[in-house]
Order: structure tokens, then sequence, then C-alpha cells
């Protein structure tokens, strides 16, 4: 970070300690905050939080209380999807002719993580402004590591699409990704996620994490179908889900003939061709023209 001091220095405390937080260069600073326990900030998040001029976040509510945790009085400023078009240019404004030291939070863990605050950070970057990152708490990586799934290549897909038919289409396009994937999902629609995930991305391991550094912190694991049914036992299901699925197995060297033409039994009857040489070829790691070719010496008909 570069340029002159914030204009005000202010302080933080832990436990029974006051402490006082040294001036701020101006600039965008993104806090990463706790996803749950509050005392899983970091001391750095907490001297930005406390020196700022203006903390952007989504809930003022929320991100009250964190400040009221630790002693910390700011002015804060709501910065959400709902009004980040209006807002963004005056706080642009601010950082650049201003030289305000301005923090951007989300209401829980990393900013720019499935929020609103890209934009933000994209346009400051562009125009010059100095930009920089106070990391912490992450439901992502909290919960790769809680999974029990490869780590050494992830990919992190956000929120699964509300729509059945671009569920479907994501599952495709991810079907061949060998990492480990990780979503997060509604509770409402985590059971019908993970009965949809047993069929388009069939023999992968699941892991769901729940409500992570909670009190009721959970991590649930087996197949999509064991940990859907896990869930369905339950009167409800609640609290803020992330979804790890493990990568593709690798492909057997050599595939039962016996087995593709009992799954061409089971899938011609209700789906076409084309689907079916899809379907099949995805799941046994095949090239799909080797199943359309099989389907059509059924019927009798020739490529």
């Amino acid at each position: 970070m570069s340029t002159g001091p914030s204009r005000n220095a202010r302080r933080f405390a832990i436990g029974p300690a006051a402490l006082e937080a040294p001036p701020l260069p101006s600039g965008l600073y993104l806090v990463a905050t706790s996803i749950g326990n509050l005392a899983d900030m970091t001391i750095r998040g907490l001297e930005v939080l406390a020196a700022a001029d203006i903390i952007l976040c989504e809930d003022t509510r929320n991100t009250r209380k964190l400040l009221h945790r630790y002693g910390i009085s700011n002015r804060l400023q709501a910065y959400h999807e709902h009004n980040a078009a209006k807002v963004r240019p005056l706080i642009l404004r601010k950082l650049g002719e201003e030289k305000a030291a301005i923090a951007l939070v989300s209401d829980a863990g990393m900013p720019l993580v499935s929020d609103p605050g890209f934009r933000l950070a994209r346009e400051a970057a562009a125009e010059g402004i100095p930009t920089t990152c106070c990391p912490g708490s992450s439901a992502v990586l909290t919960a790769l590591v809680l999974s029990g799934l490869p780590t050494d290549r992830f990919a992190f897909l956000g929120f699964l699409p509300a729509k059945p038919g671009e569920r479907t289409r994501l599952y495709g396009e991810v079907s061949e990704l060998r990492a480990t994937l990780i979503f997060f999902e509604s509770p409402n629609r985590v059971v019908a996620s993970l009965r949809e995930i047993a069929e388009h991305l069939p023999g992968r391991q699941v892991a769901l994490a729940r409500e992570l550094t909670k009190l009721h912190e959970e991590v649930l694991r087996g197949t999509p179908l064991e940990v859907a049914l896990t869930l369905e036992g339950r009167p409800s299901i609640k609290g803020e889900i992330t979804l790890c699925l493990a990568p593709p197995e690798d492909k057997p060297a050599t595939i039962d003939d016996d087995e593709i033409e009992k799954a061409l039994d089971e899938t011609l009857p209700r789906l076409p061709a084309g689907k079916a040489a899809s379907d099949i070829a995805r799941r046994f790691g095949i090239d799909r023209k080797d199943i359309y070719r099989r389907i059509l010496a059924r019927t009798g008909k020739t490529p």
C-alpha cells in the first residue's frame, strides 16, 4: 500500500487487553472475517477494521456484532448486490481523490467469494488504487481440509445453479475434471442436489460440511445417496452448507463387456441412443463412439 496515512487511528480489544491500531495508508483492504466462530479473526484484520475510515459490509447488523466483540467503534456502510452499482462510484472517488483507507468485508469468510466485492476490487485495481488482502477464514478451504478428499487439486464452483437444466449442464462440464469439486448449496435443495450428483456423476464420494466452526459443526462423508438418506431422516436441515465431491477414479485398464451390455440394457429403455451413449461412456470412462457403435449394432443399423 502507498500514499498518506489514514486520518483515524482507532483501538480494538482482545479480551481485557486494549490495543491501538496503527494508522493505515490509503487504499482498499479486503478483510476476511470469521465464518462462524468469532475468535477466528486475525490480529491484522482487527487492526484494519479499527483504523479504516469506512468499513463496507453486506449487512451492517452482522458486522456490528463482530466489531462489538472486539471493542471496535467505526463507521459502517452497506455494500451489497442491491446497491453496489450506485455506491461503487462514490467509493472509488473516496479511494482515488480523497485517499481514504477503506475496508471491505463479507458477512462471513473471504470477501469477493460469491459476493459483490469482485467488481469494486477489479475497478480499484484498474484505476491504480492500492489494494491488499488481510487473509483469514474461508469456508471453501476449511471444508476441503476436513473432507478427507484429495487436496492437491481442487475447483470451487460457487453455488449450484437454481435451475435443473443449468445444474445438469454443469455436471456434464465438470464430469472429467480430475479435481475435488467444491460447491455451496442451500439446505432446502441439498438433498435433491445429492441425488442428482449420484445420477450424473456416479461413483464419487462426497463430504458435506455444515455449520463450519460453529457449535453444531459436522461433516458427513460417504456416497451422495448415503449422505442424502442421512439428511432425509432429520426433521429439518439448517445452516450453511459446503459440499465437496471427489474427483473421478482412475479409468480401469480393462472394461468388462458384460457390464457395458448390462448398462445398455438398463439405459436404452429410458434414454435416446445419443444420450445413452454419452451417459454410459462417462460412467465407464471410455469413448462415446464405441458405445454408440454397440447401440447401432443392437438395432441392426450401420454408422
